[in-house]
């Protein structure tokens, strides 16, 4: 043996001496960053974090699939969640926003239905130190709160795509059906709906989602008031339901198209009676909303490079509904 590998061999017998002078339980620690310098860098850990998600939710179907997501992340990433639901009262959710603040939560997810409301409460929660992602509905307000992004998709191109699929199934005139007043999105669905279709939109209030008699007794009402109507877009996937029920019992041959999934509508569409739903893949908003929050408080990340993060749209046809309900029934979509 040479005297290099002579003393190369000597180098390693001692390092394997001190390795087995260490100590011997099971317990590891990270020492990547022992010899970058002497400052030591401590992680949070995800058990200590809790996120408030404060959205116009209710209990419906759309939303339980959100909250599914948001759910998933809190366990994948050992962090707590609360959810808090405002059914539609942007009161109730400006209350939550500012209990969240005061409780010292980690960061906060939020849907934006009401602006005016909500602008200034989120911007509080910024200017105190509070991380903020907006989902659902926000897309063009987040940038005011000083929101991290908004997780989402943009409402307008989506209604675009909706009018595109009315005017390749030859409709003249279509009814755009809201279940929620004051909800900008739901507005701006229906504006982009008008952008793109060629022919007549009408925008109407038709009742809540809470009552889907009413909402149906109110859409019958209004095809029968006006024959010339060959078209109606459900701006959400209960009324859209409550559409093709309506639109049944006056025998009238619509095109009715929807937003957002639910079983019987899924149904429906791979049965050839609704026409297509347009998919925000609502699962995502949920478990992206507090992914991105987790990973902005431990690692200070930030995603969207100041745009959002588009999580649709996408269209579920009577082509792939019966792949898309399959994944439905895994709560997933």
């Amino acid at each position: 043996m040479t005297k290099k590998f002579r003393w190369l061999a000597a180098l390693l017998a001692i390092v394997l001496f001190a390795a087995s002078c260490g100590d011997d339980s099971d317990d590891t620690t990270d020492d990547a960053g022992d010899d970058a310098g002497d400052e030591a860098v401590d992680q949070t850990q995800g058990g200590d974090l809790t996120f408030h998600i404060i959205t116009h939710s209710d209990d419906g179907p759309f939303w339980s699939v959100v909250k599914r997501g948001a759910e998933a992340a809190a366990a994948d990433l050992g962090v707590t969640v609360v959810w808090k639901p405002g059914v539609n009262d942007a009161n109730v959710m400006v209350q939550d926003i500012e209990a969240a603040v005061s409780e010292g939560t980690n960061g906060i997810g939020a849907s934006l239905p009401d602006p005016a409301a909500l602008v200034g409460p989120l911007q509080d929660a910024v200017a105190n130190g509070i991380p903020v992602i907006t989902l659902n509905s926000g897309s063009n307000d987040y940038q005011d709160i000083g929101a991290l992004t908004h997780v989402g998709q943009t409402e307008v191109v989506a209604g675009n795509g909706a009018g595109l699929r009315f005017n390749a199934a030859g409709a003249t005139k279509v009814l755009c059906a809201q279940q929620e007043q004051g909800n900008v999105g739901l507005t701006e669905r229906c504006d982009g709906l008008a952008e793109s279709f060629d022919g007549e939109v009408v925008t109407a209030f038709m009742g809540l989602d809470a009552d889907t008699a009413e909402q149906q007794n109110t859409i019958n009402a209004t095809l029968a008031a006006d024959p010339d109507i060959d078209g109606i877009l459900g701006v959400g996937p209960v009324i859209t339901m409550s559409a093709l029920r309506a639109a049944e019992d006056l025998g009238r041959d619509v095109t009715i198209g929807g937003f957002d999934m639910t079983p019987d509508l899924l149904a429906a569409i791979e049965a050839g009676d609704v026409a297509f739903t347009v998919d925000q893949q609502q699962y995502l908003q949920g478990y992206l909303t507090v992914l991105f929050l987790y990973l902005n408080v431990t690692n200070q990340n930030t995603v969207g490079g100041g745009l959002p993060v588009l999580t649709g749209p996408g269209f579920v046809t009577p082509d792939n509904a019966a792949a898309v309900v399959a994944l439905s029934e895994q709560g997933t979509r």
